[in-house]
């Protein structure tokens, strides 16, 4: 019995010491995968101090090159010190985002009204017409006209293209296919833009005196030109809506006009900042001419019969005269118009064919 108790115990030791070697095995095991993560704990301590210490050299030098602070170049030029323009980062999400996406709500929704209008009246018909001819556009107008328009036309295709191209025409186009258009539509869009430029001052100049605001404008407002129902408000050569598209050209145009200028002439006498902000200028000022143009040809195409036929061949229909120009008709009629450089006396109607 004594030696049954022997042989138990021993065994007893002999477990104890494997389990003994077992967890020891494990502990090394465990120590060895153990023992390699502190080197990404010790990292990761040194970034946190890092990330904490407002003193960190490399945090402060980056803070100063994106503040705009100036460097050492050996470069000449403008701002070849600067390493990082800020603005640029700032420039870029307002124009490719509010500029680019409000103006495109905004053609969008002057395209909108105007369908729907036509739609529900199917746009202005004159009453009758009286076969009466008056003589309204001179052959030198209608060609400051046509050339400033169709100069516009081809402005706003390239133009436009270039700020919604990347949403609009890549997934048509595909990158190659817009990149080939691109190369095309920028040297288009800024050569032309000299010859528009001219246009545009010159129809400015020489249309002022038919511009001129007058008190009577704010009825034709109130009234909505007449294109709403009711009568024909007062209005003399120009109306109020002409007047308006007018010096919205003068205004908006002009700024579009001064800012592609910086545009066409990088770094002259402007930093980045400054061509960032005739970009910017440009653009709205693009879009706001592009949404009165918009509405105009439509008022004087199928918008408003007989308008086309005065910029067409330089008369209009007496009738048309009458509804839309009323005060400029009775000046012609009444012989007080002496003074007015276009317009003249309705021509006789047109004897009827014989049967």
């Amino acid at each position: 019995m004594t030696e049954r108790k022997d042989r138990q115990a021993a065994r007893g030791h002999s477990g104890r010491r494997l389990r003994l070697m077992v967890i020891t095995v494990l502990l090394g095991l465990a120590t060895a995968m153990a023992l390699p993560l502190t080197g990404y704990m010790t990292v990761d301590m040194a970034q946190a101090q890092e990330a904490s210490d407002d003193a960190n050299p490399r945090a402060e030098y980056w803070r100063a090159v994106r503040e705009g602070v100036q460097g050492y170049s050996a470069v000449s030029g403008q701002e070849t010190g600067v390493l990082i323009q800020n603005g640029g980062q700032n420039w870029r999400q307002v124009r490719n985002g509010w500029v680019a996406n409000y103006g495109a709500w905004a053609l969008l929704a002057m395209v909108a009204v105007l369908a729907v209008y036509h739609l529900l009246t199917g746009g202005y018909k004159m009453p009758d017409r009286t076969g009466r001819k008056v003589f309204r556009w001179p052959g030198l107008d209608r060609f400051i006209h046509w050339y400033t328009a169709v100069l516009f036309i081809i402005l706003a295709i390239t133009g436009l293209s270039l700020l919604w191209g990347r949403a609009v025409l890549i997934p048509v186009l595909g990158k190659e296919g817009f990149a080939a258009w691109a190369n095309i539509a920028k040297p288009v869009h800024d050569y032309l833009a000299l010859f528009f430029t001219a246009g545009l001052v010159v129809m400015i100049l020489k249309w002022m005196h038919h511009n001129i605001p007058k008190a009577y404008d704010l009825e034709w407002f109130l009234k909505g030109g007449g294109y709403l129902g009711g009568s024909h408000p007062p209005a003399g050569f120009a109306n109020a809506g002409e007047k308006a598209l007018y010096w919205t050209l003068v205004l908006a145009g002009g700024a579009m006009v001064v800012s592609g200028f910086y545009l066409l002439f990088p770094n002259l006498g402007t930093e980045r900042a400054g061509m960032q902000l005739a970009n910017m200028v440009h653009g709205i000022s693009s879009l706001v001419c592009t949404v009165f143009i918009v509405m105009h040809i439509y008022l004087a195409t199928i918008g408003s019969e007989g308008a086309l036929e005065g910029m067409m061949t330089g008369y209009v229909d007496e009738q048309y005269a009458k509804n839309h120009h009323p005060l400029w008709y009775d000046e012609i009629t009444s012989g007080k118009g002496g003074q007015e450089p276009v317009g003249g006396t309705p021509s006789p109607a047109p004897a009827a064919p014989e049967k």
